[in-house]
């Protein structure tokens, strides 16, 4: 078992660290945190210890064991230091060798390998003397976690949040592989699963040069399928036609029709742990699809369609073991109707969102939804890109889908 020694400094993504806390004793590791006083403002220690059940440290001069100078046995008990979330304050001081409290007299006072996670805002990150301050401590070999794109807690949407926890504990399990000192640590309960996400349109053919359709860029499931891979899944990503780039580490099976993406996705389904289906499938096709172009002619035209499989019943009629994640693109009645699919179609979860909405869903970056479990949960997700969406996802179904 590896120590993990983690410093908790001032900021809101405080509260990310008890997650972090959680996720990293369920990986297997044994952690300790200390905490500065201004993250005390946010957190408290009692949270930290009921969760590693370790002592937290929030005061350098406040010596348990007499035996001992506390900030020196504290970097030589770990393996690695944590600083997560980590301010602009506490990286400059870091970088200038100030030592004023437990985590600075810590980290000044030992050898230990060092992973920090920045979490401030974006102005703050990419000031010219943050960004300086970064690269003295890379210079003497710091390892950063770079922050993601999202919501900040000032309101901008935009660089500065701290790394997500799995993110974190995925990290440092690399770390720990590289130096081949640990065979093998479960930092998620995707890894080695068989996921399947469906991602894109659908198209369906009237005659060879027309075709009915719909907006879906395939964004949202294709940033699902990347978080999946990154998480250890080994994903199938069964998609409509779209203009974006394949996932890496993805198998990626491309199809065109609500058909194709049927028989794509039920021939894999029995193999699955989880399914995605994020893809928006036409719902109706051509009753006959024309062999020559059809020529124009006066007066309206009509076109008789008729009804596509149903792909996600046909999930939930004959699931067995898998979870199954479905997705509701509505305009109207949104929650009604994501509750109703989700009984209908007899799904775990169903991920409703507004695409009504011009700002979200289709074709955009970002996105806004609300998560309905099948226990009547109902988690709300803010306004955010896609790819961090796709990892809040993840995180709420991490710890319900088995």
């Amino acid at each position: 078992m590896k120590n993990i020694l983690l410093a908790v400094t001032g900021g809101i993504a405080a509260y990310k660290a008890i997650d972090l806390t959680s996720k990293l004793t369920q990986a297997n590791y044994d952690v300790r945190v200390m905490l500065t006083d201004h993250a005390q403002e946010f957190v408290t220690p009692l949270a930290f210890q009921a969760i590693s059940r370790n002592p937290v440290y929030t005061n350098t001069f406040i010596e348990e064991n007499p035996e001992d100078i506390q900030h020196i046995a504290l970097g030589d008990w770990a393996d690695c230091i944590v600083v997560a979330p980590a301010t602009a304050n506490t990286i400059a001081k870091l970088s200038v060798g100030i030592a004023d409290d437990i985590v600075t007299s810590t980290l000044l006072a030992t050898e230990t390998p060092k992973f920090i996670a920045p979490a401030m805002n974006v102005h703050m990150y990419e000031n010219k003397r943050t960004q300086h301050n970064i690269s003295v401590l890379k210079d003497d070999e710091y390892h950063f976690i770079e922050p993601g794109d999202g919501f900040l807690a000032c309101g901008y949407i935009a660089k500065g949040r701290m790394e997500e926890p799995l993110q974190i504990v995925k990290i440092i399990n690399d770390y720990f592989k590289d130096k081949n000192e640990l065979s093998h640590i479960s930092y998620t309960s995707f890894e080695g699963k068989h996921a399947l996400v469906t991602a894109g349109p659908t198209i369906e053919v009237i005659d060879p040069v027309r075709f009915v359709s719909n907006r879906s860029s395939g964004k949202m499931g294709y940033a699902i399928a990347e978080a999946l891979a990154k998480r250890g899944a080994k994903v199938t990503l069964v998609a409509g036609p779209t203009q974006l780039d394949n996932p890496e580490n993805v198998e990626v099976i491309h199809v065109e029709s609500a058909e194709e993406m049927f028989n794509a996705v039920t021939s894999r389904y029995e193999e699955q742990d989880i399914v995605v289906k994020a893809a928006a499938v036409s719902d109706y096709t051509p009753a006959d699809v024309l062999n020559h172009k059809m020529k124009k002619q006066d007066g309206n035209l009509s076109v008789t369609f008729k009804r596509t499989k149903d792909i996600l019943k046909y999930l939930g009629e004959h699931k067995t073991h898998q979870y199954l994640v479905g997705f509701a693109a509505e305009t109207q009645n949104i929650n009604a109707y994501a509750q109703d699919k989700l009984k209908r179609k007899n799904a775990d979860v169903i991920i409703s969102n507004n695409v009504g909405d011009q700002t979200i869903g289709f074709q955009s970056d970002d996105n806004e939804l609300t998560m309905h479990f099948k226990d009547g949960q109902r988690i709300n997700i803010k306004k955010g890109k896609k790819v961090q969406l796709a990892q809040q996802i993840l995180d709420e179904l991490e710890t319900r889908w088995q």
